[in-house]
């Protein structure tokens, strides 16, 4: 089973908070997190309740303090399992919004959207098999977002959608590169 454990202070002291699933506002078990230990599975925590704000990526080890390690500016707030997938994976990413423009469909990672697609946006996607994580800029680097299955209509407007959970204060985001979540995250 899934497991991440939450600690109020950085190396694992103060109050902790264990944690198997979907948790929407950690203030109710604790007033602040600034280490985690993930044991089994993986996670993106974010730094807004109710999955928004900025999100982060766990797979299994030891954070003592993530917010040195990855520039948060606010502690955890929120978090959600990600549920282990077994079978292909499959999204489509077009240039303009609504499914409009140049579309390709990828079935592996891909670092670098502009030179493998000559793309200069993706601006819109259909998650069909999998949970991937796409990045702002290329090689896998900059702000993220957990894409589930789905359809993804509009990234510039997902802020204001009160379906995509987490996109509160990343409208506008150009993803650049995607990342499939495999077996070997876990």
């Amino acid at each position: 089973m899934n497991r991440i454990t939450f600690y109020e202070d950085r190396n694992f002291q103060g109050r902790s908070y264990e944690c198997m699933s979907d948790c929407p506002d950690m203030s109710s078990y604790m007033s602040r997190c600034h280490s985690c230990r993930v044991e089994r599975g993986c996670f993106v925590v974010y730094d807004r309740t109710n999955f928004m704000g900025n999100q982060y990526f766990m797979r299994r080890g030891e954070y003592t303090d993530y917010q040195s390690m990855m520039g948060m500016s606010d502690c955890i707030r929120s978090c959600r399992m990600i549920p282990m997938h077994r079978g292909s994976y499959r999204m489509r990413i077009y240039e303009r919004d609504n499914f409009q423009g140049q579309m390709h469909e990828l079935m592996e990672d891909c670092e670098n959207v502009m030179d493998r697609h000559s793309m200069s946006n993706c601006m819109s996607c259909n998650v069909m098999d999998g949970h991937w994580l796409m990045y702002e800029q290329a090689q896998y680097r900059g702000r993220m977002m957990y894409m589930r299955p789905g359809e993804y209509r509009n990234f510039m407007s997902m802020g204001g959608m009160g379906g995509m959970s987490g996109m509160s204060g990343m409208s506008g985001m150009r993803f650049m590169s995607m990342k499939r979540i495999t077996d070997s995250c876990y």
